[in-house]
């Protein structure tokens, strides 16, 4: 993975969430009601303590959403999903709940999180951290032998994680046979349930993220990472719920989904136009997804077409609905109707999804509160999602301003990702960036040398041009 780090960086992300209007402190009475509930955070009668639940997180997280826990059952298998119960801490109509509403998400920069909701709860109370006993959501999901649902409940409980765990840990557990009891079966279920989405022809892109990480030494790391197979596995358990929660909400004609049509046939066909020469396969009988699921990205010339195949995901989205079934419920990306339940900390749609699939599972009217709510959260997400797809995107472009600021008038390895009126867009092999190239010959998929012309940190530009 390309990086490269520096020390005593003079970035300012302080600055940069001002300029963005990234929201600041919680107001005094939102601050206070957080701190009266988590003084005495509920418990619920129901007490499945029982249930071996792990964490899976990225080293240091706090906020812990999700436990986890997989068992036999019959000739198929037991999911047992806890999900934070944000909405026992949060009461309806207080200070907390306007002010998550007006936040939407938590944002990240790489010197802070700006949390959806106050941390004594996200990272205190209301988190699932190992040992404490909480107040969860208890999704619980029979699958058959191919890793089918066969039934689900959902209801609220007592639960505790018995160990927080991070990706790198436990995937090197997983592969030397040491992985708790709670997460033997991931491997398993989750190569199951991939097996399903190629079968529903999910389109699922598979690309390295671009990520500024911090390290112990006050440094900043800027890399290209792959998901380790432990990531994808345990996304999988994710999705999973949320298409059993879409399911619910279908059959209750109530919900909240998020969406993504499918690709249009002209989007498919320009991107099937481009396969030969980046040496991609398609014939004429099989569908993008299948396409995408055969791609050997550390071949450059894959990896352009993959960076192609992200125009079949425009248009995601959320829909509400409440009697009558949206015209368009499927999400693309999974191949099946889908919902966000499992993050609601960091997302305020999960909350509200999740009092649906409650009252739904036990036949009970979905609360006024929620119904309320219903038809103003997707405007509210994608208000908030537009945000943090800008955050994210102007930390990644000033931090590799900044990386490349001395470095004017140097020669890189490169690698052309697409190309267009204005140019091209490469992917730098060292530092990690991805950055606008000039130049009269751009041959997508293909490595060139690459002289950097612009690293304008104030401007977060970085621009190249190619090599004659």
């Amino acid at each position: 993975m390309a990086q490269r780090r520096l020390a005593g960086t003079p970035l300012d992300f302080a600055a940069l969430r001002e300029e963005l209007g990234v929201p600041g402190e919680f107001s005094a009475e939102a601050a206070s009601q957080a701190a009266t509930v988590a003084s005495h955070p509920p418990l619920h009668e129901l007490d499945r303590t029982d249930i071996e639940f792990i964490t899976v997180d990225p080293p240091g997280s706090k906020d812990l959403d999700q436990a986890v826990h997989i068992s036999r059952h019959d000739d198929g298998y037991l999911v047992s999903y806890a999900i934070a119960d944000v909405a026992a801490f949060v009461e309806a109509g207080s200070p907390l709940d306007g002010q998550t509403r007006a936040r939407g998400e938590t944002y990240y920069f790489p010197d802070a999180r700006v949390p959806l909701h106050p941390p004594i709860l996200s990272e205190g109370a209301a988190s699932l951290l190992a040992g404490q006993p909480r107040a969860a959501v208890l999704w619980q999901i029979t699958l058959d032998r191919y890793g089918r649902p066969a039934a689900t409940t959902v209801q609220r409980a007592m639960v505790r994680s018995h160990a927080q765990w991070d990706y790198a840990s436990l995937q090197q557990a997983i592969d030397t046979d040491a992985a708790p009891l709670a997460v033997q079966l991931l491997p398993e279920v989750a190569s199951l349930r991939q097996q399903l989405a190629r079968d529903r022809h999910a389109i699922n892109l598979g690309l390295a993220e671009q990520e500024v990480l911090p390290s112990p030494s006050g440094e900043w790391e800027l890399e290209f990472r792959a998901p380790l197979p432990v990531e994808d596995a345990n996304a999988e358990i994710s999705l999973l719920t949320g298409v059993c929660a879409a399911q619910l909400m279908i059959e209750g004609r109530v919900g909240l989904l998020r969406t993504l049509p499918p690709p249009s046939d002209a989007t498919v066909a320009a991107l099937r136009s481009i396969a030969p020469a980046l040496g991609v396969d398609w014939p004429a009988d099989r569908e993008p997804g299948d396409v995408l699921a055969g791609l050997d990205l550390s071949n450059p010339q894959h990896a352009a077409f993959a960076e192609h195949a992200s125009s079949l995901l425009r248009g995601a989205g959320y829909v509400s609905f409440d009697g009558n079934l949206p015209d368009q419920q499927l999400h693309a990306g999974i191949g099946a109707p889908y919902a966000h339940v499992t993050a609601p900390l960091r997302r305020l749609a999960d909350r509200f999804a999740t009092e649906v699939c409650l009252a739904l599972a036990a036949g009970q009217a979905v609360p006024d509160w929620v119904r309320r709510a219903l038809p103003t959260l997707p405007a509210a997400m994608s208000s908030a999602d537009r945000l943090a797809h800008t955050v994210d995107r102007a930390v990644v472009d000033a931090t590799e301003a900044f990386l490349l600021a001395d470095r004017i008038g140097q020669k890189f390895d490169a690698v052309v990702l697409e190309t267009d009126a204005k140019g091209g867009v490469s992917a730098v092999d060292e530092p990690a960036v991805r950055a606008q190239c000039s130049g009269a010959n751009l041959p997508v998929g293909q490595r060139i040398t690459a002289v950097l012309d612009e690293a304008d940190v104030h401007r977060r530009s970085v621009r190249f041009s190619r090599v004659a």
